[in-house]
């Protein structure tokens, strides 16, 4: 089951700040715990101002179904066609772990968000390198760079429908953690079958609240290289500033190429790998939308949560979310301070704090959003709704008659630990001690039948679990994790006593403040071994006998507090397993009440492969909201959908956030545009908005026109949508950088002519005045 319980929902979305934005699999978890989000939303359908429905993030297999409405938008090809996921378009698009790609070149080419490869290209530079600030490009294959550990292209290549197999291993009789083991055994058994045909990696993924469930099979390549990254003042142009804010003007795109072995089969990276054949990939425009064009999206948005109820959207506007943002900004200030004259230290928690920003400005947007919105008051209507459309039904009271009260019932009890819960997961953010426990846990899992192990754990998690310890070695330093750690034992003791776990507080003899705190953890650092990458590879292969016996203080921490921990997880497994009873239930009863009425019924977000759609549009903002340049707004109450360069002119100070290379300054200043130029717009466009119904996960989505060809990457939303999480409107708009621009700058500035005429988009040779 894929771990999107609201209240655990930060851990994927910090898996990926936490692991080099994109350069480790997030990995969407699908036999871990938590229920899934579902169909049928109940928010008020999004229209633009033609009344055209743009709201859902639809499974392939669902696309003949709005077949008739997308072609009358503009969709020029056969939907029936783009069910098949071994067929063009969506062959050729791919998941990094996190982040969304595609194919756009017959050599396994990759083209995504520039924070998507932001990891990798930390990885790669140095104090003396600076990949960063500077950009890279590679003019040869020789020229390219393994990216950071762990990253991978995902190909999907099947998606079968296995929920009879799953709920045949259930019965109604199951307590909560007995049914999470049984669907825990049975997703298991499936994958295991399933990656029975080497290099693929399978999930089991529920839709619907688990109301149904998919095995999804992808190929894993695991020989990724960086190709191409512009300068971090184009590719993160406006930085925290301008993040999630229109007008924008981001250049955020890059480069990375994916590699087999000779024979064609995923291969660690090796000099005698070739590059990947990709069956389809996508045509690379050289125009970009206009203004109220057709275009869609397609790429492996995270997590939704558009069907949860009144109570869990209470607590998570009132408590989750501001409790996370002010986390958030604390752990990312924290970092901040302890780097700012240690730039080595800088570049290795550059991808960390990047995402801790990204997301305290996300939850603050949200709380902003939910504020001005009805949402909460739609949500106890739904209920009141659903619960007399029970009453005037005797079929539906049979089957549905106490589901609203019994899922009310498990979320009251789950919110009830929630602090401790949440206080409990980041008193041990050191990367000493989660190293230390994981490795621990290994080696009590080895100790199994790999079936019966912890998922995590088994065999065909051991490539990854080794990676992730190899990459600490590029996002790590004493010091900075000592902080880090201090600032989440300070929020752990504020917890009641008997909420905190004995075995942690014994440990440190209640030095758990000041100055004995600090000369507590200096020993721990001084004296542990788990700094070295090879000493960390070697306890993977020890058993528990010698973790016991181990004087390494993180791993005597892990294993004193282990018992603990692990009874604590048991219990939320049970918790889990209750919520996969009831939950289906609840969507079920959604599913039919909206039938009924004729409504949409599509999955929320899970990680899974999802195609959207829209139209290149402006929208009017809440008063008061527009700021900055004139580019992008119309100087009056709305904003257009486009940017351009003078936008760029109109920001630009020479200083981070707003800092530009001096090539691209002199192009713009020369009205250097070339075969670029949009008359509309008398410049190049930058970025543009659309109507697409995205979420996290989207980054680096291959934005497309009816064709099926390149135009865009969707990079990020407005401030105005942050709130699509839970409710899409009429004002939610996704962020695009134009095929232009990116063109624009490949050529005119970064002068990256191989991968131009690799693309097939290279200027003809008598045009050409580079």
């Amino acid at each position: 089951m894929t771990d999107n319980k609201i209240t655990h929902k930060l851990g994927l979305a910090l898996s990926i700040a936490l692991l080099a934005a994109c350069g480790k699999p997030a990995d969407n978890d699908t036999s871990s715990r938590g229920s899934t989000p579902s169909t049928a939303t109940e928010s008020t359908v999004a229209s633009t101002p033609d009344n055209v429905s743009t709201e859902g993030m639809w499974m392939p297999r669902q696309l003949p179904e709005l077949g008739d409405k997308l072609q009358s938008l503009g969709l020029e090809l056969d939907p029936k066609t783009m069910t098949d996921l071994t067929q063009f378009p969506m062959n050729a698009v791919v998941s990094l772990g996190g982040c969304s790609a595609s194919f756009v070149s017959p050599q396994g080419l990759v083209a995504t968000n520039h924070h998507c490869a932001y990891g990798s290209i930390s990885y790669n530079s140095t104090e003396d390198n600076d990949l960063l600030t500077n950009g890279f490009l590679a003019k040869t294959l020789e020229e390219e760079l393994p990216a950071a550990p762990g990253s991978r292209v995902y190909v999907t290549v099947d998606m079968n429908e296995v929920t009879d197999k799953i709920n045949s291993k259930l019965s109604d009789d199951m307590d909560g953690a007995t049914r999470f083991k049984a669907i825990e055994d049975a997703q298991k058994a499936l994958v295991a079958d399933c990656e029975s045909d080497p290099g693929h990696r399978c999930e089991v993924y529920s839709y619907y609240g688990g109301a149904s469930y998919y095995l999804i099979k992808q190929l894993a390549i695991r020989d990724v290289r960086l190709v191409h990254a512009p300068a971090a003042s184009i590719g993160k142009f406006g930085g925290d500033i301008d993040n999630w804010m229109w007008p924008r003007h981001t250049g955020d795109y890059s480069f990375l190429r994916a590699y087999v072995s000779p024979e064609g089969k995923p291969a660690d990276f090796s000099k005698d790998n070739v590059p990947y054949k990709p069956k389809h990939f996508l045509k690379v425009a050289t125009k970009g939308p206009d203004e109220g064009d057709f275009v869609m999206v397609a790429g492996y948005p995270g997590s939704t949560n558009r069907y949860r109820t009144a109570e869990e959207v209470s607590n998570n506007f009132s408590w989750y979310y501001p409790t996370m943002q002010k986390v958030l900004a604390e752990w990312s200030e924290v970092i901040s301070k302890t780097t700012e004259n240690d730039k080595d230290a800088a570049l290795k928690y550059a991808s960390l704090v990047a995402g801790l920003n990204n997301y305290a400005k996300n939850f603050t947007g949200m709380m902003e959003g939910y504020n001005r919105s009805d949402l909460l008051a739609r949500k106890q209507q739904l209920e009141k709704d659903l619960q007399a459309w029970i009453e005037a039904n005797p079929e539906a009271k049979k089957k549905y008659a106490s589901v609203i009260s019994d899922l009310k019932k498990l979320i009251n009890e789950e919110q009830s630990t929630q602090e401790r819960d949440l206080l409990l997961g980041y008193m041990n953010r050191s990367a000493m001690l989660s190293t230390a426990q994981r490795l621990y846990r290994l080696s009590l899992e080895k100790q199994k039948p790999d079936m019966e192990r912890e998922p995590g754990y088994q065999d065909r998690d051991m490539t990854r679990f080794t990676e992730s310890l190899q990459r600490i070695e590029r996002n790590f330093t004493p010091a900075v994790d000592q902080v880090i750690w201090t600032y989440f034992i300070d929020r752990y003791n504020a917890l009641p006593q008997d909420q905190r776990l004995k075995s942690f507080d014994e440990y440190f003899a209640g030095d758990l403040s000041g100055d004995a705190l600090q000369q507590k953890l200096a020993a721990m650092y001084e004296k542990t071994g788990l700094t070295d990458t090879k000493t960390r590879l070697a306890w993977m292969k020890k058993s528990p006998e010698e973790f016991r016996a181990s004087d390494d203080p993180f791993i005597k921490l892990a294993v004193a507090t282990y018992d603990e921990r692990y009874a604590i997880e048991q219990r939320t497994k049970a918790m889990d397993g209750e919520f996969a009873e009831v939950r289906p239930k609840y969507m079920d009863l959604l599913i039919a009440y909206y039938n009924e009425q004729g409504k949409p019924v599509y999955p929320d977000a899970n990680s899974s492969l999802r195609l959207t759609y829209g139209l290149v549009k402006g929208y009017t903002p809440p008063a008061g909201t527009i700021k900055g340049p004139a580019d992008g707004n119309d100087g009056k109450d709305s904003f257009v959908p486009f940017t351009t360069l003078r936008g760029i002119e109109a920001k630009y100070t020479g200083e981070d956030p707003f800092d530009a290379p001096q090539a691209l300054l002199d192009a713009i200043k020369n009205q250097d545009y070339g075969r670029f130029y949009k008359e509309s717009l008398n410049s190049v466009p930058v970025n543009f908005l659309s109507t697409v119904d995205i979420t996290g996960g989207n980054s680096g989505s291959a934005t497309m026109n009816g064709k099926g060809e390149l135009i865009g990457l969707v990079f990020d939303g407005t401030y105005d949508s942050i709130n699509a999480d839970w409710d899409f409107n009429d004002n939610t708009r996704a962020i695009h950088v134009d095929v232009a621009y990116m063109l624009w700058v490949m050529e005119k500035v970064d002068h990256a002519d191989n991968l131009l005429e690799e693309m097939s988009v290279a200027a003809p040779k008598e045009n050409n005045t580079q």
